[in-house]
């Protein structure tokens, strides 16, 4: 008999009832309910005994609304290294409804997108199932341990955090629960849906914990410019009642606009009672239109068990179509050739005082501005995204890569198996997602046998995706069909291969310039400023750009920036957390937001030339400085008030610098112009007035600000001059009043709320060098810091704006009403805005979709800019036996001379006299090994020096002699000097610092790992 609840309890069965009335509506009535499950929990942190218990009295425990992790408030206001873990407990009471689910003989799921790391999930204190991997999603077949109406379940979960956690089974720890990488914001840190089905259904896409596939949809024999393909859909389908079921298999889809956009059947199929079975129907459709980089074009395919002439089961999969093809080292979607140019970004997608608790809309303002600033790709790090990000990306129309779990190293034994189980799972789960493009194996080098069981994982769970499956480096695999290092430049005529990680280097948003309060001077690599930070994009990118596509048979296919936004997991600079983000915690531009913006506006050549003035122009008077200007414009003029500044030195492809230019108040206009002289793009900067006021600018999501204790309103605070403009200097302090039902949470500033200055923390090296960790062992790299105590005003109800702007964020609760935001601060007259927070719908809507870059465009996304020339023939004057290795298109291989500087040279003939403009060289040691060079066509010197230091190839131009032998001499010894200082691996740097050059001794041999002739075309 069941023992009387508490009167909080009590209370608390009102959203028990509440749920079972809404799940009984006519406006939820179909054929099964798959619903949010997320709101009336209860948490409560430390080991309880008797938790599980449905009578067990968790009256004094905090209500809260899924997702929500136990240590939330710790999110950047600690290092991620003290970020804590433990066991917490939720629970939650509902009533289930009548006329479905297990009322009627048929079956009821409850699904988690992620608990972290562990969780055990009781149903009325029944142990019903559980997840240990901390990764994936999971289900829990409920239906035996529930109870009908009037009865009041309890589910109670229990969830362990520790880093340090094992699994029971076997006492192996996850290589991902890594504690550089990985941050741990404990808890049920995703969304949790309840799914109540007839006993005839098609299966959830849980492969590990349910045994199941779901449904999958795809489409081939793609008709691009005539908007046709076949659309293919197939179901895993379960007949769990006692007797045969005999249905028709029907497929209907509606168009993003929720218009019809095709219909076809199925067989008529007979299940035994028990039998499961996949089903299939497929049908020609015309009037397509295609998922796309920024045109997040989605369809709404619904799958059906009709059964008598009536539904009794019906599945909505929202998916995208759209052709992709790997090949001749380039990435095609729908046709058209793509350079990946996006970000690395860490898998939590975190934000300060919130961790991972954000709503959809909240991933969809995140992502969009992935999109916004150019960027087509977003690689997610060494564990599979939240469901929630992956299909944010589907709607924004961001292409994704999907980890699932590794840290930094390949393993054995039961490791590789979770790392096996954790890919199939995600596989499963996310097959039907367009936006996914690439599979990575693993965040480091993985043996071809772990690659082939990995691509057979693939071919069973997604055969028809069209999606490669590969992984960091894997340069000379026969396996992988896509590759590429971190840091370094590489290139392909096969796979496809891009920069898993690029330009690593750390900025704060708070930090302009020399000139600009706080006056940070630059402090390369990890504390740079604005300027800088900005700068060094730019070079980093053009080492890709300038091996893409249209230049050879060899390219590279893009790269990828540590990482869009600035993240709660290991760093190298001043704070404690890192500052590699485009955008900063808060999601607020940096200066590399816009530089890329500029860089990447095209599929692979821009397509859309815009200028961007690095910084701002409020400065005292006598400064002087060197302004930069990122255009992809082939010349770009600077004027102040209107006059002429002169004409911009150009480098690194977009970056013009105007030297010393003197400060003086008005109108910085940058004109940027094409090879003929045309106006293309312009940019402007204007020197504004003193701050005189505070402006507060609201954010909510698309159907307005929910009273449902999860979602969020953004405000951004701005310093404002007397015509309303951002003050681009102001650091004024700023304090909050918020009056109305919502919970502050804050946002993020460089300094400390409680105005303590902290010593360096971080352990450094006597050097100052770089610290590290073994490689083997997932290491983690570590320089001295000064602000590593700081606790980033994380909460504080006052903090700074920086560059003029800050951003908050307030949490609704279940009470619906109006929240009043005063912002104040000294000497500035103060803003307040009230916003809404209203009922949350009874009918959960759909998030709207991007389309904002329309279709793939049919023209090509390149000019052919040169052409290879193949060699007949290669001689060299020592090892003549290897010599074809610098010619092979494998970057693990090289040619290297005897040591001895006389036979230090290779020679290239060719067919016939011509002129070669170009010679691209990938040199052994190539960041920190200089190269006295002589290049000889027959016998004429076209170029003599020391090629610069690079991250991969450098480009030589060469003076224009016609002949048929091209000879490549070394004139003097090579000498070893790093070029690129703390640019390292996160693990260290092996010996060469990974660029072969403890292969070759430095003195008198040539080494060449690759070598290519080009011509204009």
């Amino acid at each position: 008999m069941r023992r009387i609840l508490s009167g909080l309890i009590m209370r608390g069965l009102c959203a028990a009832l509440c749920l079972s009335v809404l799940l009984a509506s006519p406006a939820a009535a179909a054929s099964r309910i798959d619903r949010p499950f997320n709101d009336g929990w209860r948490l409560a942190t430390g080991e309880i005994a008797g938790a599980e218990r449905p009578d067990f009295d968790d009256a004094a425990w905090k209500p809260v609304t899924l997702p929500r992790a136990w240590n939330e408030d710790e999110a950047f206001k600690v290092d991620i290294h003290d970020l804590k873990g433990g066991i917490t407990w939720y629970r939650k009471r509902f009533v289930l409804p009548s006329g479905v689910g297990p009322a009627v003989g048929g079956k009821a799921f409850l699904t988690f997108e992620g608990v972290r790391q562990a969780g055990d999930v009781y149903v009325n204190g029944v142990l019903a199932g559980g997840h240990e991997n901390g990764v994936t999603a999971f289900g829990v077949d409920a239906t035996k341990a529930l109870k009908p109406a009037p009865y009041v379940n309890v589910v109670a979960v229990r969830v362990d955090s520790d880093w340090k956690y094992k699994e029971r089974a076997t006492g192996s720890g996850f290589q991902w629960n890594n504690d550089n990488f990985n941050v741990n914001y404990g808890g049920i840190h995703r969304a949790v849906r309840l799914v109540l089905t007839d006993g005839l259904h098609q299966t959830l896409p849980l492969y590990s914990s349910l045994g199941t596939t779901g449904v999958y949809v795809w489409a081939d024999a793609f008709d691009i410019k005539g908007g046709a393909a076949s659309v293919h859909a197939e179901s895993q389908v379960r007949n769990a009642s006692d007797r045969p079921r005999t249905f028709r298999y029907r497929v209907t889809l509606k168009d993003v606009d929720g218009k019809p956009a095709g219909a076809f059947d199925g067989p008529t199929v007979t299940l035994a009672a028990g039998e499961t079975r996949s089903v299939s129907a497929q049908a020609p459709l015309n009037g397509l239109k295609f998922w796309s980089w920024g045109y997040g074009y989605l369809y709404a395919v619904t799958t059906e068990l009709v059964e008598n002439g009536a539904s009794v089961d019906a599945v909505v999969t929202r998916t995208g179509f759209r052709k992709t093809q790997f090949r001749n080292g380039m990435i095609f979607l729908n046709g058209r050739v793509m350079q990946v140019h996006g970000y690395a970004q860490r898998t939590s997608n975190e934000w300060p005082a919130l961790g991972t608790d954000i709503p959809p809309w909240i991933s969809d303002f995140s992502n969009a501005l992935m999109v916004e600033s150019g960027g087509n790709l977003v690689r997610w790090m060494h564990i599979a995204p939240a469901a929630q990000d992956v299909e944010s990306a589907d709607r924004v129309g961001l292409l994704q890569a999907m980890p699932a779990g590794d840290a930094e190293s390949d393993v054995t034994g039961r490791r590789w198996e979770q790392r096996v189980e954790v890919m199939r799972d995600a596989i499963v789960r996310f097959r039907n997602n367009p936006s996914i493009l690439f599979y990575e194996g693993g965040n480091e080098n993985i043996s071809d046998a772990h690659m082939a069981e990995l691509k057979a994982v693939r071919d069973q769970f997604d055969p028809h995706g069209g999606r490669a499956i590969g992984s960091r480096e894997m340069l000379a695999s026969k396996v992988a069909e896509y590759g590429g290092e971190m840091l370094y430049i590489n290139k392909s005529g096969t796979k496809p291969v891009w920069a898993m990680e690029y330009s690593r280097d750390e900025a704060a948003r708070k930090f302009q310039d020399d000139f600009t309060p706080p006056f940070h001077k630059d402090s390369p690599d990890y504390n740079r400023n604005q300027d800088s930070h900005a700068a060094e994009d730019v070079r980093r990118w053009f080492d890709y750009w300038r091996e893409r596509p249209g230049g050879g048979d060899r390219v590279s296919s893009g790269g990828v920036n540590i990482i869009f936004s600035d993240s709660n997991t290991h760093f190298r600079g001043d704070n404690n957390y890192r500052r590699s983000g485009e955008v900063d915690a808060m999601r607020l531009p940096k200066e590399g937001f816009y530089a890329h913006q500029v860089m990447w506006d095209g599929w692979v050549d821009v397509e859309r030339p815009r200028s961007h003035i690095i910084g701002h122009w409020n400065y005292a008077p006598g400064v002087t400085k060197d302004v930069l200007v990122v255009s992809s414009a082939d010349s770009v003029e600077l004027l102040l008030n209107g006059k002429s500044l002169g004409q911009g030195v150009k480098s690194d492809g977009f970056l013009f610098t105007f030297k010393a230019v003197a400060w003086g108040p008005g109108t910085l206009r940058a004109v940027g112009r094409d090879a003929a002289g045309k106006v293309v793009s312009s940019d402007e900067r204007v020197t504004t007035g003193p701050a005189v006021a505070l402006r507060l600018t609201p954010h909510v999501g698309p159907t307005g600000w929910r009273a449902d204790a999860a979602d969020l309103a953004l405000v951004d605070v701005e310093a404002v001059d007397v015509e309303g403009r951002r003050v681009p200097t102001a650091l004024d302090l700023v304090s909050f009043d918020v009056v109305g039902p919502a919970e502050w949470r804050g946002g993020i500033a460089q300094g400390d709320s409680k105005g303590e200055v902290k010593p360096t923390q971080a352990p450094a090296s006597p050097t100052g060098d770089v610290v590290t960790g073994a490689h083997t062992v997932d290491g983690v790299t570590s320089y001295a810091g000064a602000s590593r105590g700081d606790d980033n005003y994380i909460l504080s109800r006052t903090l700074p704006v920086e560059a003029g702007i800050n951003r908050v964020a307030l949490r609704s609760t279940l009470e619906p009403g109006k929240v009043t935001v005063t912002a104040r601060a000294e000497g500035l007259k103060p803003a307040t805005v009230t916003l809404d927070v209203a009922p949350p719908p009874a009918v959960e809507p759909l998030l709207p979709v991007s389309l904002a870059r329309g279709p793939t465009p049919t023209t090509p996304s390149f000019k052919v800019r040169r052409v290879a020339i193949r060699p007949v023939a290669t001689v060299a004057g020592s090892n003549q036996e290897a010599v074809g290795l610098a010619d092979d298109d494998d970057e693990t291989t090289h040619w290297a001379s005897d040591g001895q500087l006389a036979n230090a040279w290779i020679e290239y003939q060719l067919d016939k006299p011509q002129v070669v403009d170009e010679v691209v060289l990938k040199l052994i040691g190539w960041r920190l090994r200089s190269y006295p060079l002589r290049i000889t066509v027959d016998d004429v010197t076209v170029y003599e020096g020391a090629p610069a230091k690079s991250l991969g190839y450098v480009t030589l131009p060469l003076k224009p002699v016609k002949g048929r032998k091209l000879r490549i001499a070394l004139t003097g010894p090579t000498v070893d000097r790093d070029a690129f200082g703390k640019i390292v691996e996160i693990t260290g740097a092996k010996a060469g610092l990974d660029t072969g050059a403890e292969k070759v001794a430095a003195g008198g041999g040539l080494g060449i790992i690759e070598a290519e002739l080009y011509r204009r075309p």
